[in-house]
């Protein structure tokens, strides 16, 4: 693919405050809406566009950029899993397999976008603050467009994801905290230095915005791999509510375009409460601690995105334990998929929605898998036994 082969969609009229509805001309907002931050709020900002880019049949042309995709992101397939049903107790249980991106998440979509946006506006380094699947997303994705990247990491980073994001030609910055490593990129992207992937800020705002708009296509997706069952609920393994803001919007956008009455249901599942504390009434910009060995939906803050996406949707969220978790992994491997532990939890998490009647017995119920099982770093209870020769 070149690079003249994917363009910016022209349709876009600006960057629109998700809280005060402000319009700011097209740019790079890395921290958030200006005037609700001056009042202490962060809050993202999102690509609004004109009411024109939904007569355009494919829904491909409602994102922030338009074209092939970079490396194959997208298109991931939606599994439905016949053997969860009866033991859940809902009509029809779907996995969107993000695992099918070309790094293994769902990232991908992200990573693309940042990508173009990178190139459009002229940086030569981009930089992501992670431990795993982000990192070498966006690892893959500089190298195919000649861009630079560093990945700022922790001491613990995964060996698996470490040597993957070499392998792209990373150049891998480890800092001995997480707020250390988010110190680290604000410096940089304040001083024009680092193209910024992810949040930096502490109470967080969201990723790249343009990144971020990537994770619409999720929604859109599902709506037309689902044709006449259309899901009455999607559970999304949630952090800092990239992806559950993606697709609730994307989802209002199917709304508006008239392809759709009603809109799903959007759940957040989280390894220890946060989103839940947030929702009995504990202001969203504190702090929130925890420990899971969910390590992809880890983190201590919850971002107003996250919040709105429920809103939008009439969804709530609910904690996912990790001994559920554990066990629902082997359930969902038997059942064909081998996922990371932070997918499994929106399967968790559903079954958690079941259980309080949130969810009903003729649920359609979606589950969001945001990466497979085999980038986590292995472990076994017992050796391989040495068969014998015949």
């Amino acid at each position: 693919m070149t690079q003249s082969s994917v363009k910016r969609n022209p349709h876009m009229t600006g960057m629109r405050c998700i809280r005060c509805n402000r319009i700011y001309p097209v740019g790079d907002y890395f921290e958030g809406c200006p005037e609700c931050s001056s009042d202490g709020w962060p809050v993202s900002v999102a690509p609004t566009y004109d009411d024109a880019i939904f007569r355009h049949p494919q829904w491909q042309n409602w994102l922030a950029y338009r074209g092939e995709p970079l490396l194959g992101e997208g298109n991931t397939p939606l599994v439905r899993m016949r053997a969860l049903e009866q033991r859940i107790g809902v009509a029809r249980v779907s996995v969107k397999y993000e695992g099918a991106n070309p790094t293994g998440s769902h990232k991908d979509r992200m990573s693309a976008f940042v990508a173009h946006r990178a190139k459009e506006v002229g940086a030569t380094t981009v930089a992501v603050a992670s431990s795993g699947n982000a990192g070498v997303s966006m690892a893959a994705y500089a190298a195919s467009v000649g861009l630079a990247c560093v990945v700022v990491t922790t001491p613990d980073m995964s060996v698996n994801w470490r040597r993957a994001a070499e392998m792209h030609g990373a150049q891998i910055i480890a800092t001995a905290t997480g707020e250390e490593r988010w110190s680290l990129v604000c410096d940089r992207a304040r001083a024009g230095e680092w193209y910024p992937v992810t949040n930096y800020l502490t109470p967080p705002v969201g990723s790249n915005p343009f990144g971020v708009d990537g994770y619409r296509a999720i929604a859109y997706e599902i709506f037309s791999e689902s044709r006449d069952v259309q899901p009455t609920d999607i559970v999304v393994p949630t952090a800092r509510g990239d992806v559950i803001w993606g697709i609730a919007q994307g989802y209002a956008d199917l709304r508006k375009a008239g392809m759709l009455a009603k809109l799903p249901k959007v759940h957040a599942v989280e390894p220890f409460p946060r989103i839940v504390e947030v929702l009995a009434g504990f202001d969203m910009r504190g702090k929130f601690f925890g420990r899971s060995a969910i390590v992809s939906i880890g983190g201590e803050t919850v971002t107003f995105q996250a919040m709105e996406a429920l809103r939008m949707t009439g969804g709530t969220a609910v904690v996912a334990d990790e001994v559920d978790v554990r066990r629902d992994q082997v359930e969902m491997a038997r059942a064909g998929l081998y996922l990371e532990l932070s997918s499994v939890a929106a399967l968790s998490g559903l079954k958690k929605l079941r259980s309080a009647g949130v969810v009903s017995d003729e649920s359609n119920a979606v589950i969001i898998a945001t990466s497979h099982g085999y980038k986590e770093e292995a472990y076994f209870e017992h050796p391989l036994d040495i068969a014998a020769p015949r």
